[in-house]
């Protein structure tokens, strides 16, 4: 896990002292947005959608939407809706407000800093003051790879394994492919793969569900 985050403060410019100033965030896209088609045997299910406000003083939001639909016919079978609003001042996050739709089931979490730091409640989840060092999975942000992370359904707290598998190239949703650095996270409740460009921008990611069928993330 110190060798992954190393890696990525490195190649990044960032040190851990820097961090505390966060003069930039890695895995923000040029182009201020990622949108990702979910695929399923062959099939697009949903989309992806994340978009970064810049704001004066180094601010950024992170509008996150999710949407997913699977059908037998013409009757749905899976039914999923996500939205999120991530606040970043000054390189550190400040906020985190989610609402999820899961099939007909409602799931929020939101979180806030305080002077005792990111204060986190959810569904089902007792409130509880976050690590300094962990982060939501919105996997945009490869800094979320070294230490634990926020559940953005219901803000439950998870401190996962982190394997790096190594160099891959991985198809993207126009024909082409992009090289990548691949990663296995695995713990409770979390059994994905999740995979970075060389530019350190969230590439893809991978995840078996329960009937078998692999998701997979096609960059657009």
């Amino acid at each position: 896990m110190h060798r992954i985050r190393r890696r990525i403060l490195l190649a990044c410019g960032l040190t851990t002292a820097a961090m505390g100033r966060a003069p930039g965030l890695p895995g923000v896209p040029a182009r201020d947005s990622l949108t990702f088609y979910i695929m399923r045997r062959g099939d697009r299910i949903g989309t992806h959608k994340i978009s970064f406000a810049r704001l004066p003083g180094d601010g950024l939001d992170v509008h996150i939407a999710v949407n997913v639909l699977v059908k037998l016919g013409p009757i749905p079978l899976v039914r999923y809706a996500h939205r999120g609003l991530e606040s970043w001042r000054a390189g550190r996050l400040t906020g985190l407000q989610t609402h999820t739709d899961r099939n007909g089931t409602d799931l929020q979490m939101r979180a806030w800093r305080n002077e005792r730091g990111l204060q986190v409640e959810g569904t089902d989840t007792t409130p509880y003051v976050a690590p300094p060092n962990a982060l939501p999975t919105t996997y945009w942000n490869p800094r979320m790879l070294d230490g634990p992370m926020i559940g953005t359904q219901k803000g439950t707290l998870v401190n996962p394994k982190v394997t790096e598998i190594g160099a891959e190239r991985i198809p993207l949703a126009n024909g082409g492919a992009v090289a990548t650095r691949r990663y296995a996270i695995r713990g409770k409740g979390m059994d994905v793969d999740v995979y970075y460009d060389f530019d350190h921008v969230w590439a893809g990611m991978s995840f078996t569900v329960e009937d078998g069928s692999l998701i997979t993330y096609q960059r657009a």
